[in-house]
């Protein structure tokens, strides 16, 4: 379970707390402000039962939380992870994001659960080898296809790539269904649970990734796991 300290209070301004710190999988850069205004292993307020249990308060959830790459963000419902927003510079992008996905979510305590997920999370953007294989996910209604993408994706480990056309032949489908994985994988709502970082395109190339920094983030996110690739420009690549 993560450190309530790595939560990202409701009460702490962009202003306040800064940019987050460039990308470094070596080190966790906790905020300063937290810690002076909070204390150091402060829990801010969030929706708890008496049993101090999470409770609904609408039909989803999210959190903040920080992480080596910046400020990210879970949603769920229930036991099942709805979203998952990759690192981005400040929290106020990381909301604007979030609340796109879950537009009716309200921010609350994550259960045991959950918080387990945020610390895998955490862990992973350090360069610790981190599987998702048994999170529970809920990507809402999608396509046939989409899910049978999505599935097939999530068998991938850490450190192993594929492209969008072995995705598309494995799914017993022909070449031309290439473009169509690639746009399940731009629909992700669970990026890194579902691992669409790991799809490339022909030839070993990266192709898109549609979370904060295009696909630079997605090259640093395979170097972590090990994988060589060829430099990549500076820039977004949605």
């Amino acid at each position: 379970m993560t450190s309530a300290g790595q939560w990202i209070p409701d009460q702490v301004r962009d202003d306040e707390r800064g940019e987050a710190s460039g990308f470094n999988p070596k080190t966790v850069r906790l905020s300063a402000s937290f810690s002076r205004r909070y204390g150091v292993g402060a829990i801010p307020p969030y929706i708890s039962d008496k049993d101090g249990e999470t409770r609904m308060a609408g039909p989803s959830q999210y959190q903040l939380f920080e992480t080596a790459a910046g400020i990210a963000a879970i949603g769920w419902a229930g036991a099942a992870v709805t979203a998952l927003r990759l690192p981005a510079p400040t929290a106020s992008e990381t909301i604007r994001s979030i609340e796109r996905r879950l537009p009716d979510a309200v921010r609350a305590e994550p259960s045991t659960g959950i918080a387990a997920v945020i610390d895998a999370v955490i862990r992973y953007f350090v360069g610790e080898r981190t599987e998702f294989f048994t999170v529970a996910v809920d990507p809402s209604e999608q396509p046939p296809f989409y899910a049978r993408v999505y599935d097939h994706v999530r068998t991938l480990g850490w450190g192993e790539t594929t492209s969008y056309g072995a995705v598309a032949r494995a799914l017993g489908t022909g070449p031309e269904q290439a473009r169509a994985v690639g746009q399940a994988m731009a629909s992700n709502p669970v990026p890194l649970i579902i691992p669409c970082h790991r799809v490339l395109a022909a030839g070993g190339a990266l192709g898109g990734f549609s979370a904060p920094g295009g696909s630079v983030s997605k090259a640093r996110m395979l170097e972590l796991e090990g994988v060589r690739l060829p430099p990549v420009q500076q820039g977004f690549d949605f």
